[in-house]
């Protein structure tokens, strides 16, 4: 087993992280960048950072800043990187390729099996040419049909068949570097399923706080035995923290992935996912992750079919590092790169790749106005307007947990365009690619979505919508609702407090006799707990859900008490929008009679992953208007009997009356 050792300009550790004299700030944002190449490396230096990307994999294997190794790396005698050293306290597998990296790297890297050819690197641009103002390298695996990536998320056989470029750029003055990877699927290649996909870079051991939004701004040392932070705890919204990674609280430097757009990642404005945490293996190397597309909290697809020319480009973003007095002046200063960085995008100096600038960009403006015949006064609070592939379907084994009807939730195959829009409607979203596109929106308070199919975009034409009058779906009267439309399960009891090992086994605690609501008298941020979950009969039973804990529970019925001043008819529809669902079915009672069931909900793994978002969907039940009645009324809803955390966290429900309509034939959930 080998240790780490340090480079010589470390031994100075604490000299090298002072505070640059602005006289050597300015020499060294004035360096020129340069470029040079040896047997197995290129190596990028501009007087800030300097890194070194293999040539044959498309790894970074190591990040110096003035000085310093930020990466994970473990350094040989020559003060280079060891790709095939032991961590301290690993076993003797080595981490090099085909293993677990030590550093940055993409999980579908530029190398193919172990027999297949290597990859082509090469310089793309020469700061020689440009006056040392950007330099620019590139890996690029070529499949001719076999499986590609060998990094962790894949395996050493490969995993998906399409050509991979990884590119790495550093320009005069950057605190950092960009990467980006470039995906092709040829015409001629097998059809192929893209399995985890992301950045991830593994830091050095003196990273000590983790900073992924500002929810989860922490102290994360490495792990203790007998003691344990659950990963799932520290997940959030990719959209909502486009700056995110690790501080140092001994050094006083800061590692940050910035995304300036997230047009390239998956799922749209309500993704959840990782964006850091810190192995529990004996490395306990402190992580930082961008994923594009992966299986969490409902994951997303990446299928191309034999025959179809696929690209995408995933990048470029920044990898940024700083210095600062402590973790929350460091997070401030990336925050304010990201801004930074939003700005120049797309970055005109991105050539030779599927890849827009801004002339052949286009923006697509309008103003939604909402129309509700059931409400005065409609307002629009916290719009989310974006531009979308349209839905499409994928074949899937009918024993497969993954969408057949893939939407913008579930989809990573093609980019998307979010904006937030105004409290009058007005949206305007920029810097979009030509393209045909779906028009979606969504708004807290307002149950559903709006979309509009058949939005062209022409290459640099601007696209004015003008007014789009959105009219919300309505089944008839409103009798009642509970929660607030807002894609979470946020507004009820706990639903502020969700991200802990064993929340389910905490239902039965909080709810010996299971959850009774009254309407007008019952307080949803009270009397409803987020979860509808079977109820277990273990309370002291292991509470981890995703690795089995928590074991099984009974059925579990909801009760909704209600009065009606006569007895209706017609037909009546229960509409209910999920946060989430781990649960195929929900049976549904009115008055102890069967009213009907929710069946082939699509389930996500938001629950046991401790979350409170996964895929949002709404269903409707229709039910003959005659099993209620005048005075007191039930209605039960009942997740079944199973594992803690199959169950279900609700958005929103309402029941509608329509009096003028025939009762429906049938009682089946839609």
């Amino acid at each position: 087993m080998k240790t780490f050792r340090l480079a010589p300009a470390l031994s100075l550790f604490a000299l090298a992280l002072l505070p640059l004299s602005p006289d050597a700030r300015a020499a060294a944002a004035g360096s020129a960048v340069t470029v040079q190449e040896d047997a197995t490396a290129y190596t990028l230096d501009n007087g800030i950072v300097t890194a070194r990307v293999d040539k044959g994999s498309g790894d970074l294997v190591s990040l110096r800043y003035r000085g310093t190794e930020i990466l994970a790396t473990i350094l040989g005698p020559d003060g280079l990187p060891d790709l095939k050293a032991d961590p301290p306290g690993a076993n003797s597998r080595g981490f090099g390729p085909f293993t677990d990296h030590q550093y940055g790297f993409w999980s579908h890297d530029a190398m193919g099996p172990r027999d297949s050819e290597p990859a082509v690197a090469r310089v793309t641009i020469d700061p020689k040419a440009n006056g040392g103002e950007r330099g620019e390298v590139s890996v690029k695996g070529i499949s001719h049909g076999r499986k590609m990536g060998t990094g962790p998320g894949s395996n050493a056989g490969g995993q998906f068949v399409s050509d991979i470029e990884i590119r790495y750029a550093l320009g005069r003055g950057d605190s950092g570097v960009y990467t980006y990877s470039i995906f092709e699927h040829q015409p001629d290649y097998a059809a192929s399923s893209l399995g985890e996909a992301r950045f991830c870079a593994k830091l050095a051991d003196f990273f000590d706080w983790m900073t992924v939004g500002a929810k989860w701004s922490k102290p994360y040392p490495k792990e203790e035995p007998g003691k344990h932070e659950d990963k799932y705890d520290f997940t959030t919204v990719q959209s909502e923290n486009p700056a995110f990674g690790w501080s140092s609280t001994t050094k006083n430097v800061s590692f940050w992935l910035v995304n300036p757009t997230v047009e390239y990642l998956s799922g749209g404005p309500t993704k959840v996912e990782f964006l850091g945490h810190r192995d529990t293996n004996a490395v306990a190397a402190p992580c930082v992750l961008n994923y594009w597309r992966s299986s969490h909290y409902g994951g997303a697809v990446v299928d191309v079919a034999q025959g179809e020319h696929w690209t995408k480009v995933v990048g470029p973003f920044f990898l940024y590092v700083n210095t600062g007095r402590d973790p929350q002046a460091m997070f401030q200063d990336a925050q304010a790169q990201q801004l930074k960085e939003s700005r120049k995008w797309p970055y005109d100096w991105v050539q030779g790749v599927d890849y827009p600038h801004k002339d052949e960009r286009s923006t697509v403006s309008g103003r939604l106005v909402l129309s509700d015949p059931m409400t005065t006064n409609a307002r629009i609070s916290r719009l989310q307007v974006g531009l979308t592939h349209p839905a499409y379907s994928v074949p899937r084994p009918a024993a497969q947990n993954a969408p057949s009807q893939v939407d913008w939730q579930t989809d990573a195959k093609f980019y998307e365009f979010w904006v937030k829009g105004d409290g009058q409607g007005r949206f305007s979203i920029p810097n979009v690619r030509a393209g045909t596109y779906t028009l979606h929106a969504f708004a807290d308070g307002v149950l559903g979505e709006f979309a509009q199919a058949d939005v062209v975009v022409a290459p640099g034409k601007s696209v004015d919508l003008g007014r789009l009058t959105w009219v919300p779906v309505r089944r008839g009267r409103q009798l009642w609702d509970i929660g607030v439309p807002n894609r979470t399960g946020g507004e009820f009891f706990k639903g502020d407090d969700y991200a802990h090992d064993g929340m389910p086994l905490q239902y039965a605690k909080l709810f010996p006799n299971d959850v009774s609501y009254v309407v007008g008298k019952s307080d949803y941020s009270r009397d409803w707990y987020y979860e509808q979950v079977p109820h277990t009969q273990d309370l002291n039973g292991p509470a981890n859900g995703i690795r089995g804990g928590g074991g099984t529970g009974r059925a579990t019925p909801y009760t909704i008490s209600f009065d009606l001043p006569s007895a209706p008819h017609g037909k009546a529809t229960l509409r209910v929008a999920f946060s989430t669902a781990g649960t195929r079915t929900l049976d549904v009672e009115v008055n102890g009679r069967p009213a009907g069931k929710f069946e082939r909900l699509p389930t996500d793994s938001a629950i046991g992953r401790n979350g409170i978002l996964g895929v949002w969907f709404e269903r409707e039940l229709p039910f003959d208007a005659a099993l209620l009645k005048a005075g007191t009324n039930t209605l039960k809803l009942t997740v079944p009997a199973g594992l803690v955390t199959a169950g279900i966290i609700y958005d929103y429900l309402r029941l509608e009356l329509d009096e003028s309509a025939a009762p429906p034939a049938t009682t089946a959930g839609l």
